[in-house]
């Protein structure tokens, strides 16, 4: 992993990103499910008008997470 820790929900609109895992299990099967893998390329697209939720795209499809669904999936540079 990257020196510092980084999350999608702390990635800036066009940020790109590779998958490197997750920090709470439970939530890591259900994003698994919709496609966030491990090793998967993920690019911040944007954040609603009051930051929640934020809109990321993987493996070819657009996919909308709240912020403490985000903030489980670390990211490397």
């Amino acid at each position: 992993m990257s020196q510092t820790a980084k999350n999608v929900a702390t990635m800036k609109p066009g940020e790109m990103g590779i998958i490197a895992g997750f920090t709470d299990d439970f939530l890591a099967t259900k994003l698994m499910e919709m496609g966030c893998l491990p090793g998967a390329s993920v690019r911040f697209n944007f954040a609603a008008p009051f930051g929640d939720p934020v809109c990321i795209s993987v493996l070819g499809y657009e996919l909308s997470l709240r912020l403490d669904e985000a903030s489980t999936i670390s990211i490397l540079n």
